[in-house]
């Protein structure tokens, strides 16, 4: 469900839940979050809201709530997965985040996320790689 006439690199894979950092916002104790805030221009009412958690408690230091880190994260992969898409190309995957999309509402992907509806992309996004990978796929033989 990527935006019309946008064709897909890459398709997706068991492995590729864990995606390339094309973005650098990093991984585990390297794990940048104010990179992935930045990157979508998330207010921190914005990430409250996503993270479930007060909008006091938001902040991205060693002490920010578990639950803050492990949704930007998630966000971020998602990010890096659609990035795998553009090969890598950063301009495209910014673009892409930020352009309202007809397939999805007429809504962009960024403000999906930030009105809280990330689970519904992750799965457009999920949705649309597989459909690329199965019509790339030579068809079965029959018998």
């Amino acid at each position: 469900m990527l935006s019309a006439g946008t064709p897909l690199k890459r398709t997706l894979s068991l492995f590729d839940s864990v995606p390339e950092d094309y973005l650098h916002f990093g991984a585990g104790d390297q794990f940048r979050a104010k990179e992935v805030q930045g990157f979508l221009g998330l207010s921190r009412e914005d990430v409250a809201r996503i993270a479930a958690v007060s909008g006091k408690s938001v902040r991205f230091d060693d002490a920010m709530p578990e639950p803050v880190r492990e949704r930007l994260e998630e966000i971020a992969q998602t990010i890096n997965m659609v990035a795998g898409v553009f090969a890598g190309d950063v301009n495209k995957t910014v673009a892409w985040f930020k352009a309202r999309n007809p397939l999805l509402g007429d809504v962009s992907p960024r403000d999906m996320i930030r009105l809280g509806r990330y689970e519904k992309l992750r799965k457009f996004i999920i949705n649309a790689m597989m459909e690329a990978r199965d019509a790339s796929r030579p068809p079965a033989p029959t018998h």
